[in-house]
C-alpha cells in the first residue's frame, strides 16, 4: 500500500493547540473553558480522507460497540453526538472544560450532519466519558487516578478504552488495571504523546497495550516518544473535531495538533473491527491493525511510527485468519475462526487497495514466521503519499 497524499485543509481560519503530555495550549490551563472554533465547513481533512469512514460503513458502522474515552471528559451537549450515544452515570464526566476528551470523542463516534463535512470513524458506537485529569495541568494526572478510570470503563462495558491523555508515570494499580482489561478482551489504545527527548507515558509502555504514534500529513511523526512498544501510527497534526462549549450547536476546534488525537483514530477503526468481527478477542483484534496497516520504508517497525499507519479499509475487510501470527512474531490466542465480511463497496474515490492485495500471500502461509514475512513484503512501501480522490 502507498503512503496515503498530503491534502490541504480549505477553512482554517482559527488556530488552536490542545495540550497532550508535554504539549502546551489547553484552554483550561489558562483559567478558561474551551471554545469553539465555529462549525467546520471546509474540504474534508486529511486525516478523515485517510481514514475514509463512509467507504466502510456499508459493512460496519460500529453498532453495538461501547468505546470509553479516558482524559478529561466528553461535552455531551455537542449537536453531533446523538442523544443517548454519550453514557451518563457513576464516576462519568459528561462534560469538558478541558476540550481535550471532546476532540477525540468527536474522531471516535460524531454523527453525519448536514452542516459539516466532519464525521467520526465509527457513528454506531456509544461513549462513555471519563475524566482523571482537570487540564490544569499540561502532564497526564495521577496515574492511580486513571486506573481508576479504566476500572469504571470495564464495568460500564466497554470493549475499547481510548487513553486519550496518558500519564507521565507508571503504578501498580496502572498495570492491575490494564491486566484487567486484558483478562476481558478490551484494546486498550494509549497515546504516545511524549514529546520531551527519551519520555514514556503511560500505559502506552505497558505490555498489553495498543500504543499509537502520530504524524502530520506528510507522514513524519508529531511526538519524540519512541519505543519498540509503539504499535502503529494515526493522523495526529492539523485536524478537525468536535468541540466542547458548543452549547447544543454542532461546533467543531480546527486545527488541532495533539498526538492523543491519533489514537482516538486509532480507537474508532478497533470499534469497526470489533462490529465487523464479534468473535475476535482483544489480542486478535491488535494484531489485525497492527499487519494490515501501511508499512514504513524498511517493512519493519519504526520506533514513532509501529508497524505503520492504520488502515481501516484492509483491517475490517481483510481475510486473515483469526490465528495469524502478528508482526512482532507472537500468534494472537484462537478464539473462534475468522470472520471475513464481504469487502466493502468503493463509496469514495480513495485509492486503498483490497485486503487481498495488501494481504495476498498470508492466508497460504501456515507458519506464523512466513505469514508475517509475506504481510511484510506484501506491504513493504514509500512513506510518501498516494493520490487520493476528492
Amino acid at each position: 500500500m502507498r503512503w496515503p497524499a498530503v491534502f490541504a485543509v480549505a477553512g482554517l481560519v482559527a488556530v488552536s493547540s490542545l495540550s497532550s503530555v508535554g504539549v502546551a495550549g489547553s484552554a483550561s490551563a489558562v483559567g478558561a473553558c474551551a471554545n469553539p472554533s465555529g462549525t467546520y465547513t471546509g474540504a474534508v481533512s486529511w486525516g478523515q480522507r485517510l481514514v475514509d469512514p463512509p467507504r466502510l460503513w456499508p459493512v460496519t458502522r460500529g453498532d453495538g460497540q461501547v468505546v470509553a474515552v479516558i482524559g478529561t471528559g466528553i461535552d455531551a451537549q455537542n449537536g453531533q453526538f446523538a442523544p443517548g450515544q454519550v453514557l451518563t452515570g457513576p464516576g462519568t464526566a459528561p462534560s469538558d472544560c478541558d476540550g481535550r476528551g471532546t476532540i477525540a470523542a468527536g474522531i471516535v463516534a460524531a454523527q453525519p450532519s448536514g452542516e459539516t463535512t466532519f464525521v467520526g470513524v465509527a457513528p454506531g458506537a456509544k461513549l462513555v466519558p471519563l475524566q482523571y485529569v482537570d487540564g490544569s495541568s499540561h502532564e497526564g494526572g495521577d496515574p492511580g487516578a486513571l486506573a481508576g478510570a479504566m476500572d469504571t470503563a470495564l464495568d460500564r462495558g466497554a470493549g475499547v478504552l481510548l487513553i486519550a491523555v496518558p500519564a507521565a508515570f507508571d503504578s501498580p494499580a496502572l498495570d492491575a488495571a490494564v491486566a484487567r482489561a486484558h483478562s476481558l478482551g478490551a484494546v486498550v489504545v494509549s497515546a504516545a504523546a511524549g514529546t520531551q527527548q527519551g519520555a514514556h507515558t503511560y500505559p502506552t509502555a505497558s505490555s498489553g497495550v495498543l500504543a499509537v504514534g502520530s504524524t502530520n500529513q506528510a507522514g513524519a511523526p508529531v511526538q519524540t516518544e519512541a519505543g519498540d512498544y509503539l504499535g502503529v501510527a494515526a493522523p495526529g497534526a492539523d485536524l478537525v473535531s468536535t468541540s466542547a462549549g458548543a452549547g447544543g450547536a454542532v461546533a467543531h476546534r480546527w486545527p488541532v495538533t495533539d498526538p492523543g488525537l491519533a489514537a482516538a483514530y486509532v480507537a474508532g477503526v478497533a470499534a469497526l473491527v470489533r462490529a465487523a468481527h464479534p468473535d475476535f478477542t482483544g489480542d486478535q483484534v491488535v494484531t489485525r491493525l497492527t499487519l494490515t496497516a501501511s508499512r514504513p520504508p524498511s517493512g519493519g517497525h519504526d520506533p514513532r511510527r509501529g508497524w505503520g499507519v492504520v488502515d481501516a479499509y484492509a483491517a475490517v475487510s481483510s481475510t486473515l485468519p483469526a490465528s495469524v501470527a502478528g508482526p512482532g512474531g507472537s500468534v494472537a490466542p484462537v478464539a473462534m475462526p475468522a470472520v471475513a465480511p464481504a469487502p466493502a463497496p468503493r463509496t469514495s474515490a480513495v485509492d486503498v487497495p483490497a485486503a487481498a492485495i495488501a494481504l495476498g500471500g498470508v492466508a497460504v502461509a501456515a507458519a506464523a514466521g512466513l505469514a508475517v514475512a509475506t504481510v511484510r513484503r506484501g506491504r513493504r512501501r514509500s512513506w510518501r503519499a498516494s493520490r487520493f480522490g476528492s
